[in-house]
């Protein structure tokens, strides 16, 4: 099992480049099946998860090929509309192909999605979505959604999930008419696909508000099309300035998916510089604690900064308050953060914090992505050596995570 060996203490200064955004980049790979032509992406981060996204669409018949951060599809060979089960349980984000797919071949066969365990993420939605459009839906073993006359509907949402929201409007790209889709996500993610269905020549209006609305065409086009950045990782980079005491220039942002990130930081005692596209934090000695961080859908505190955050908080002077409102199993660093020093209490989805003088190196588990993560940036830290092993969960959501610290100034290797 690979691992992350770090010796902490080190204040880390520099540039680094922030990646395409992991939750963008899968749902548009997703959606290179509809145009059943080619279609160049740019800006695609080397992740565990995008091979994986890349390894289905081969399995379906997709010609791939991947050249530095640039992926060329051409989906006009489709010659499957199962989904490779030994795939799927690899990603969460796999549920995604359940729109694409049915909406280019009228079927889908797919076993459920895996994942990270960071707590229960029904799917639910998503089939109500698909029935609404005209699928008939079977789930024995496995998902089947089949659909050869998808019609355009108004779809209401109980809950504005990303995932159910993405797979709507991916299904109803080709769909005969219009779908509205109501108390839709508003995640820029959410925008960056509406941008690549368009451009591919669909018709899809109002990403980044409560209700899209997707009007019906009949075929898509080639396209070319560059992956908004990753607002996560940037939130991430920012915190290992933040528990570090570095002054961090990050390049290739979009600050105004920041700002819910941003607020928290200069709570924090950052000082941080803007203009559209570059971001400066510098961090003071010892951060100051948050009163309260609760996370939200966007454009509230988003739940995949959240794990990062409560790192930062261990050693900040005073007492935090985090409410986790997303997902229920998201406290699983908790454990793994107590083992290098750090004073923190749960109660539910209540975690409280209370700031140490420092934390000791020890030997931790990334359990998921974002936990994964923030035992990292604990790492940078905590006095003496951090050993954290499971760094594979990592790899799925961060291009490079370790070179990019210690290109900063990070006593960081892999072992």
């Amino acid at each position: 099992m690979l691992l992350y060996r770090i010796v902490g203490g080190n204040r880390l200064n520099g540039n680094i480049k922030v990646e395409g955004a992991k939750n963008a980049v899968l749902p548009i790979l997703a959606a290179t099946i509809l145009n059943g032509g080619e279609s160049i992406i740019e800006n695609v981060p080397a992740l565990n998860d995008v091979e994986t996204m890349l390894e289905i669409l081969k399995k379906l018949g997709c010609r791939v090929s991947h050249q530095d951060n640039t992926v060329t599809v051409d989906s006009s060979s489709i010659t499957s509309n199962e989904i490779p089960t030994v795939l799927v349980k690899r990603m969460r984000s796999s549920i995604i192909l359940l729109g694409s797919l049915l909406g280019r071949t009228g079927k889908v066969i797919s076993n459920y999605p895996g994942g990270c365990a960071i707590g229960v993420r029904p799917i639910d939605l998503h089939l109500k979505g698909l029935r609404l459009l005209g699928a008939h839906v079977e789930m024995h073993g496995q998902i089947v959604c089949q659909g050869k006359e998808l019609t355009g509907t108004e779809i209401q949402l109980d809950y504005p999930s990303v995932g159910a929201t993405e797979n709507i409007m991916l299904a109803a790209v080709l769909a005969k008419g219009t779908t509205l889709i109501r108390n839709a996500a508003k995640e820029p993610e959410i925008a960056d696909l509406q941008g690549f269905l368009n451009a591919m020549g669909a018709k899809v209006y109002g990403a980044g508000n409560h209700i899209i609305r997707i009007e019906g065409v009949e075929k898509l086009h080639n396209c070319r099309y560059t992956v908004m950045p990753d607002r996560i990782a940037a939130a991430t980079y920012m915190a290992a300035a933040a528990v570090s005491g570095g002054e961090i220039n990050l390049e290739n942002v979009v600050v105004e998916h920041l700002h819910p990130v941003l607020d928290k930081f200069r709570e924090s005692g950052c000082v941080l510089q803007t203009n559209c596209s570059r971001l400066r934090v510098t961090a003071p000695g010892r951060l100051k604690a948050i009163d309260l961080i609760r996370t939200l859908p966007y454009p509230g505190f988003p739940t995949d900064a959240q794990p990062q955050m409560m790192a930062a908080m261990c050693t900040a002077h005073g007492t935090s308050i985090f409410v986790e409102n997303i997902f229920e199993n998201r406290y699983r660093h908790i454990d793994e953060l107590i083992k290098l020093g750090a004073d923190i209490k749960v109660d539910g989805r209540i975690a409280v914090v209370r700031g140490v003088p420092r934390l000791s190196g020890a030997q931790v588990s990334a359990k998921d992505l974002r936990g994964g993560a923030a035992l990292v940036l604990a790492g940078l830290m905590a006095e003496g050596v951090t050993e954290v092993e499971g760094i594979e969960h990592i790899d799925r959501g961060y291009e490079n995570l370790g070179q990019k610290l210690k290109n900063l100034g990070a006593d960081i290797t892999m072992a």
